[in-house]
């Protein structure tokens, strides 16, 4: 799920992190996890889980937290043309700090084939974004293997959470272990205070427990030896270079291939008065007004994209001090948009994202999404002289997606934790600490470092023509300025949809071919 750019805006970030959050997490010496196997419920496997072994110095005021042990069950799956069986297991691995202390339990949901060699099969490993996502939108929108359907317009919250099988499932070619965060779906802290929370809610302490979860799963489930990939959705695009980067330097761990999908790669251009950000979302808006009189590939944008980077991008430069260039700006924006010309004189063509999901439909009282502007609702206050609207692309999805869930977590994997399962955690956005210097987080300098150092290791970058929460030419923007020995190892591709682009039917297999590709290679 994307991050909530607007309120990232108004900050100013930087890449830093306290020093506990860079050192409080143990790595090889973690404490053992003792075997729990007679105390795991009938029908779960005990044994392979992080969370049901804490240290004996752990605090008792940590034990109400603990999720159960991990539960791995056999599934069959019947999808056109194949039948895949497989192993299924819910479970977690418990993270410690230096000096031993339980810090959090991270849940996961693993997928592993049948019948594979494990030192050759390959092993992907899953993630969204947000701060604060947990990784149902890829589970259940685009890689595992049962799929909610997610219809845009049609889905409502009030929608079955019922799942179907995927036959776009990432499963053929890999097996899939999708990681939640802590204090996303179920994960979990198990310390108390505000030590914990602070080195957990940071860029690096981020990427750092994601990097030690990937090697402390390969280490239980005997996968070291396996091809290893990583795959990152939205805020997935700052943590899945850091978080190849932490595994290649810090855990002896190397990863054949980077899939991104929807990403943001650098918040600079979407800060302060930044003026890239408006060519990043030209082409967007653009797509969204030809999509409204039919479909629209990225090869039918091919002249709004030398308008933005050419003519467009000139004429800000000059500023609204140039009366000319900003009235040709303005009408042009207004042309190829179909946006009233009087508001984007107004506007100056500078539209935000906000300003464009409002006006651009404003006349039938309706706003487009942030995350697929393709899809409008109404506007509850459309006589507001302030924007007060949600997401009809995004905020509808939250209660299916929960509930599926929560339901296929308990029903199919046996697998049942206490508490409410977090899709999308809003809090640990709130409290995020993305630094307070003058440089935004970026993952750039990482995506140069892991293709110098890695001369086999391939990237997929993957973006939905609608998404105006990580427009998609703002990471082709990124990807043109790296090294021309990057050229034939990092992939650019764009499908019609919007953040969630997979919801599409045609947009999700084209996703699946490329990452087969790339695996398979």
């Amino acid at each position: 799920m994307a991050t909530n750019m607007p309120a990232l805006r108004r900050a100013t970030l930087v890449l830093a992190v306290s020093a506990f959050a860079l050192a409080g997490f143990a790595r090889a010496d973690d404490p053992p996890q003792p075997r729990a196997e007679a105390a795991a419920p009938a029908g779960q496997k005990g044994g392979r889980g992080g969370a049901q072994g804490a240290s004996q110095s752990s605090s008792s005021s940590a034990e109400p937290h603990r999720l159960p042990s991990d539960s791995t069950t056999k599934q069959t799956l019947d999808l056109p043309g194949r039948t895949l069986n497989f192993a299924a297991t819910a479970g977690s691995i418990r993270v410690f700090d230096g000096k031993g202390e339980p810090l959090a339990d991270i849940a996961y949901t693993s997928y592993e084939l049948d019948g594979a060699d494990r030192a050759t099969r390959p092993v992907t490993f899953l993630f969204n974004g947000g701060p604060g996502a947990s990784s149902a939108w890829l589970q259940f929108g685009a890689a595992g293997p049962w799929r909610l359907p997610l219809d845009g317009e049609a889905l409502s919250p009030s929608a079955s959470p019922e799942v179907k099988p995927n036959a776009e499932t990432w499963l053929d070619f890999t097996d899939l272990v999708f990681i939640d965060p802590v204090s996303t779906g179920y994960s979990r802290f198990v310390a108390t205070g505000d030590d914990a929370r602070k080195s957990f809610y940071s860029v690096d302490g981020d990427v750092n427990s994601i990097a030690l979860v990937i090697r402390r799963w390969l280490e239980k489930h005997d996968r070291l030896t396996s091809p290893k990939y990583v795959a990152g959705e939205s805020y997935g695009g700052i943590r899945g270079p850091k978080v190849v980067r932490q595994l290649q330097l810090q855990h002896g761990v190397g990863v054949r291939g980077l899939i991104l999908v929807s990403p943001l790669l650098d918040f600079r251009e979407f800060t302060g008065t930044s003026l890239l950000q408006y060519v990043a979302t030209l082409p967007s808006y653009v797509a969204v007004a030809r999509e409204a009189k039919g479909p629209v590939k990225r090869a039918d944008l091919a002249e709004v994209e030398a308008y933005a980077r050419g003519e467009f991008l000139a004429d800000l430069v000059k500023g609204e001090a140039d009366k000319e260039a900003t009235n040709r700006l303005a009408d042009k924006v207004a042309e190829l948009t179909g946006i009233d010309q009087a508001v984007s004189r107004r506007l100056a063509g500078r539209f935000d994202v906000g300003e464009f999901r409002r006006e651009f439909d404003r006349k039938s009282g309706k706003v487009t999404g942030r995350y697929d502007a393709s899809v409008r609702g109404f506007d509850p206050y459309p006589d507001s002289s302030s924007s007060r609207f949600g997401d009809p692309s995004g905020d509808a999805l939250q209660a299916p997606l929960t509930s599926a869930a929560v339901d296929l977590l308990t029903h199919k994997l046996n697998w049942r934790p206490d508490g409410s399962y977090e899709v999308l955690n809003g809090a640990v956005e709130g409290h995020w600490d993305f630094g307070r210097g003058i440089n935004p987080p970026q993952s750039v300098s990482e995506l140069r470092q892991i293709l110098a150092t890695d001369a086999k290791l391939n990237v997929l970058v993957a973006h939905g023509l609608f998404d105006l929460a990580t427009p998609y030419f703002g990471s082709k923007r990124v990807l043109d300025q790296l090294p021309a020995f990057t050229t034939q190892r990092v992939k650019f591709v764009v499908y019609p949809g919007g953040h969630m682009f997979y919801s599409r039917d045609g947009s999700r297999q084209a996703l699946r071919s490329e990452v087969e590709t790339l695996i398979r290679e």
